[in-house]
């Protein structure tokens, strides 16, 4: 069996690797023989591979909802004494999710031969994440998974919430966008053409025309156009600005999926202005309630801030935390590491700081995980009812532009017309 693995050593650094062994107790003792211990590990497989996520564009998923729904399920069963295998058979035959189906009733089978919850959901990290993970993990070394369980479904369906929110603010503008695309292309093919041969009838070929309805109309020409490969086939340059447009988008998306790409693109994200403010807070509420769900199931700090960083969301701000966990691993409290930290506001280091004299870290962070939910509410309402108007705006402009555009020279070349 192949594993990529993160592990700590005893100076305290992160490393990573990949290791072939015979199972995940093999490679704990291989680290532990090296001075390291294991943090988080994924099998790979043929179609398993460093992230364990099925290969192919039409993948399996597994809904929020359905995850939510399982696990608040199974914490109720574990509480109320059910055993594990047995549980899990009655969640895999009630799961709507014929993937899920599939991958529970994997992880039931993983559990009747004798390996914990924890690691038989570490073989699904394309269903199960780090964070869930680790906590099942602590939650059974700790004795209180049912406890954990209901902390990790509230998470999720608060997570599942804020996605849900921001695609929703954000599906108008989109919709509205792809609307104009289509129809400042549809101009460019069908209309601008017919309008162009009019103004030309009306005067002449060298009739004046304003700046803005020569460049109308040069873009029409330029997309009906076959001059780029005019010696190959008589396709019109049109189909190959569609093309380009495509090809670039899917390069993009590609690039941005690269560790370096994803920096770059996280970077630039928190550099526009409503944008950041809802990716900090985000990133700050989920920092809160993964950090505090941890916390309270006894797992080390620099463990907590190890798999906190990668349920972040923006690779920036991970990077920020992977340099506070440094300054903790110098001996400097975890609060005023946060602190020098250039995207955390100073609200969250002076209630760490609180939670640290008090030993209650966990409860203090729950609480800033909700005043920043509430936040996150705030700003995506104000968000949808400052788009529309905006788009109202842009789209009249458009309209006014080509109206403008069409219409004047019109006007203007039928009354020289009837003054001739």
């Amino acid at each position: 069996m192949k594993f990529a693995y993160k592990a700590r050593t005893r100076d305290g650094k992160m490393v990573s690797g990949v290791a072939e062994v015979p199972g995940k107790q093999a490679l704990i003792e291989m680290l532990g023989k090296q001075g390291a211990h294991l943090v988080v590990a994924r099998e790979q497989s043929a179609d398993n591979k460093a992230g364990g996520k099925k290969g192919g564009f039409f993948k399996p998923k597994v809904k929020s909802r359905d995850l939510v729904v399982f696990t608040r399920q199974l914490s109720t069963m574990v509480s109320a004494g059910v055993p594990l295998p047995r549980a899990l058979v009655t969640l895999a035959d009630q799961a709507e999710n014929k993937y899920f189906k599939t991958v529970i009733g994997a992880v039931g089978k993983d559990i009747e031969s004798g390996i914990s919850l924890g690691e038989a959901f570490g073989k699904h990290t394309d269903v199960f994440s780090d964070v869930y993970v680790s906590m099942v993990r602590a939650g059974e070394a700790g004795g209180i998974l049912d406890d954990i369980l209901k902390r990790l479904a509230v998470q999720t369906e608060k997570d599942a919430t804020i996605r849900k929110k921001i695609k929703g603010a954000m599906t108008y503008p989109m919709v509205i966008l792809s609307i104009t695309i289509m129809a400042f292309f549809g101009l460019m093919i069908f209309v601008i053409p017919k309008i162009g041969k009019i103004l030309t009838d009306l005067g002449g070929p060298d009739a004046k025309l304003p700046v803005y309805t020569q460049a109308l109309l040069g873009i029409s020409n330029f997309s009906l156009d076959s001059s780029l490969v005019m010696h190959i086939v008589p396709i019109p340059n049109i189909v190959f600005m569609i093309g380009g447009m495509i090809l670039g988008g899917i390069f993009f998306l590609k690039y941005i999926r690269t560790p370096k790409g994803k920096y770059k693109f996280h970077f630039v994200l928190l550099r526009i202005p409503v944008l950041k403010t809802i990716i900090v807070k985000v990133a700050i509420s989920r920092f809160s309630r993964t950090f505090a769900s941890l916390a309270s199931a006894g797992v080390a700090v620099l463990d907590a801030l190890a798999v906190t960083g990668g349920a972040i969301g923006n690779k920036v701000i991970q990077e920020e935390l992977a340099e506070a966990a440094k300054q903790v691993q110098n001996g400097k409290p975890l609060s005023t590491a946060i602190g020098a930290s250039k995207h955390f506001p100073p609200i969250v280091a002076q209630m760490l700081a609180v939670g640290e004299e008090t030993g209650q870290i966990d409860t203090i962070l729950i609480k800033v995980a909700d005043f920043y939910d509430e936040e996150v509410d705030t700003v995506i309402d104000s968000l949808s009812s400052i788009i529309e108007p905006v788009m109202i705006v842009v789209l009249g402009s458009i309209v006014g532009l080509i109206a403008a555009s069409v219409m004047g020279p019109i006007a203007s070349l039928s009354q020289n017309i009837g003054d001739e």
